[in-house]
């Protein structure tokens, strides 16, 4: 037991580690909630594109949704950072994990509005037009507020899933809060800065679980 704690809980190192870890995890808390926004309005925007049933939009957007789904979110990292400046576009590790991660979690968020907007009864459209609201009218007055409710247990898990993978930006040198700890874990030759990063995580996403629980509650009954 002495052991175990001189490795992973040692004061002394935790205490020096605690301003840079801490340091790392502002910055992963800000990249989260970034590629959170990114991620759900891109999503949304392209949902109701795709309501617009143009061919070569939707062709576009199903796409993007396949190829986003589909590859492993550390290689989309690797990708926009060590691939798009050879087409001119240069981003620091900040923007690419941004970017990156927004783009997976848009791609869900994505399936998930349309999926909901689809769900609703056609006869609410049919409604609306008897009223002589027109298409843009419906969609965003009644159609959206209602799928967006749908959507919202569905959109929460998965954006807590995608937006854990901040920890991935170590790969392009992103200074978060693992990136932080692997650091002064290397010089002090002591993991305890993991255990801090490992708190500074629990902290942060463990009450964005219990709030997705509450929600799912709340708007999977109805509510």
């Amino acid at each position: 037991m002495e052991r175990l704690i001189d490795n992973y809980l040692n004061a002394d190192v935790l205490a020096e580690a605690f301003p840079k870890v801490l340091q790392g995890f502002s910055v992963t808390v800000y990249v989260s909630l970034l590629i959170i926004l990114f991620g759900i309005a891109t999503g949304l925007a392209f949902a109701v594109l795709r309501c617009m049933n143009v061919k070569a939009i939707n062709a576009a957007i199903v796409a993007y949704v396949d190829v986003f789904r589909t590859l492993p979110q550390l290689v989309v990292i690797i990708f926009v950072y060590f691939g798009l400046p050879y087409a001119g576009i240069s981003l620091s590790p900040f923007a690419t994990t941004v970017l990156a991660l927004g783009a997976v979690l848009s791609a869900f968020a994505t399936e998930i509005f349309y999926s909901a907007i689809m769900a609703l009864p056609r006869g609410q459209w049919d409604a609306a037009s008897a009223l002589g609201f027109g298409y843009f009218r419906t969609l965003f007055s009644i159609i959206l507020p209602q799928a967006v409710r749908l959507a919202i247990p569905l959109l929460t898990n998965r954006a807590i899933a995608i937006s854990k993978g901040t920890a991935l930006g170590t790969a392009v040198a992103l200074p978060e809060a693992l990136g932080q700890a692997q650091s002064v874990t290397a010089i002090v030759a002591n993991p305890s800065p993991l255990t801090l990063a490992a708190a500074f995580y629990l902290t942060f996403f463990i009450p964005l679980v219990v709030a997705s629980r509450w929600i799912e509650h709340r708007y999977g009954h109805g509510h």
